[in-house]
């Protein structure tokens, strides 16, 4: 049923969420997992200091990518687990997409942060991608008081 898992991650507690079942879930069926980071930097330099300093940025959130990437993977292989990673660039929740439906996987598992009474009212990037996603989203959201 499923050969291969997205596991988007952002190193935040919430996206461990999604990890740690992702894994578990690809252990259970024999998928692979694909950890995915997204780089979002919104806006367009206003200036050559701006755009220098976007490209310095550009290459910390790649690092950081790699790593927690890389953790994934580590979390993976220690499951028994296949993995492969990729860092995409542009708007989390449609990269996701975007990169789910390019490499044909069967179903993306994320978490989600508790965004509160009022911020649950604005849309989270698992929330969007919920919504925009023809391939199937497994969404395990973080406890939070209420």
């Amino acid at each position: 049923m499923y050969d291969s898992i997205l596991i988007p991650f952002d190193g935040s507690d919430a996206g461990e969420l999604g990890v740690q079942h992702g894994i578990e879930l690809a252990a259970s069926v024999g998928a692979t997992v694909h950890a995915l980071y997204v780089i979002d930097l919104p806006g367009a330099p206003r200036s050559v200091y701006v755009r220098d300093d976007e490209e310095e940025i550009r290459e910390e959130y790649r690092d950081y990518g790699e790593k927690v990437t890389g953790e994934v993977c580590d979390a993976a292989a220690d499951a028994g687990v296949d993995c492969v990673t990729a860092i995409r660039s542009g708007a989390p929740a449609e990269e996701i997409v975007n990169y789910a439906e390019g490499e044909g996987v069967d179903t993306i598992v994320m978490g989600s942060g508790y965004r509160g009474r009022l911020r649950g009212i604005l849309s989270g990037t698992t929330d969007k991608v919920v919504r925009i996603s023809s391939v199937p989203v497994v969404s395990l959201r973080a406890s939070g008081e209420q």
